[in-house]
């Protein structure tokens, strides 16, 4: 993993495109010494989003199963119950 300011990443910015995009790096960009953000192949984008989409499809899972266990009710009769 690369480190660059944003300062050096202005200046650079084709090269650290091109360590990304041809050398799979991942350059994480500075400002007064902090990370706030970072440069990936595209590759590893979209393994996140897989993975988010797959924990996503999960909570939905749970989400619907635990319905089934305890029940639904329909939402006008929820709000009825709630403002008495």
């Amino acid at each position: 993993m690369t480190k660059v300011t944003s300062r050096e990443l202005r200046a650079g910015l084709a090269d650290a495109l091109n360590r990304v995009a041809y050398g799979r790096e991942r350059v994480v960009i500075e400002r007064n010494g902090k990370p706030v953000a970072a440069l990936v192949p595209v590759e590893d984008l979209q393994d996140l989003e897989a993975r988010e989409d797959a924990e996503d499809v999960a909570d939905l899972e749970a989400a619907l199963a635990e319905a089934r266990e305890v029940g639904t009710k329909p939402l006008r009769t929820w709000l009825t119950e709630r403002d008495v």
